[in-house]
């Protein structure tokens, strides 16, 4: 879902022609999407935000409150949602194919919250989108909006927030399961003249968000798990835990993609 200045900024540059190709890679915005705007620039209906029928102004938090606190990781990690039919949404959470338990934990987190208890996988080339049709997903997930995550604030309701205190491990596991690894670093040392190597395990989470990654760390804090900023250049995208009681505590809540 894109607003009117964005389009009508995207329909400017192929109006100075640039081809779709160029213009889709400068913006991020599909081809497909740029060529259904130039017949028609504005939202359809369905596309507009409205009050849920069954909701109204307010959502009723989710009773699977672990589950949730799982999907509202993988969500802000590497969910999207989309317009459907009938006043409905797609939520897709892409999962890679490399980790078919972590797809497995997706569907069952997605049909835990769907309150028609359905999901299905849809295959693209290495990777699966585990998908969930509800008219509720914008409720459930009001962090919900227009163009790409990082470029808008990203904070938590009340409510929310409230699910991930009593389940934070739940919302750290589904962080970690979208953006973040466990890996094996390494070094050497010198002991009596003898170069050695070392390797110890290490956590990794990478997001371009500074609202995520502020809510992957605040929710590190509250479990007692130190954690240090990697700059990627000048850019503070990874957050790393290194120290051996941090990483124990991880292993034991979180452990690697399997």
């Amino acid at each position: 879902m894109y607003d009117m200045s964005t389009r009508e900024r995207t329909l400017a540059l192929v109006a100075q022609g640039q081809s779709l190709n160029s213009v889709s890679k400068t913006t991020g915005i599909s081809r497909a999407a740029i060529r259904s705007w130039q017949a028609r620039i504005e939202p359809l209906p369905r596309m507009r935000q409205t009050l849920c029928s069954l909701c109204g102004p307010t959502a009723e938090p989710p009773r699977n409150q672990a589950a949730y606190a799982y999907l509202l990781g993988l969500y802000l990690g590497d969910g999207c949602i989309s317009p459907g039919v009938r006043s409905g949404y797609f939520l897709r959470i892409a999962c890679a194919d490399a980790w078919p338990g972590l797809i497995d934990a997706c569907a069952a987190a997605i049909e835990a919250i769907n309150p028609s208890g359905k999901a299905h996988r849809v295959q693209a080339v290495g990777y699966t989108s585990v998908v969930g049709y509800s008219r509720h997903w914008p409720c459930f997930f009001p962090q919900h909006g227009p163009g790409k995550k990082h470029d808008r604030r990203i904070v938590l309701e009340p409510w929310q927030q409230a699910i991930v205190d009593a389940h934070p491990w739940a919302f750290v596991r589904g962080l970690i399961h979208s953006d973040g690894c466990r890996i094996t670093n390494w070094t050497t040392k010198t002991v009596g003249g003898v170069r050695k190597r070392y390797e110890y395990p290490r956590y990794f989470f990478s997001n371009k968000s500074d609202d995520i990654r502020r809510l992957f760390t605040s929710t590190l804090d509250s479990v007692g798990v130190e954690w240090t900023t990697l700059a990627r250049g000048s850019d503070p995208f990874n957050i790393s835990v290194a120290r051996k009681a941090s990483v124990a505590l991880m292993d034991v809540h979180v452990g690697p993609k399997y």
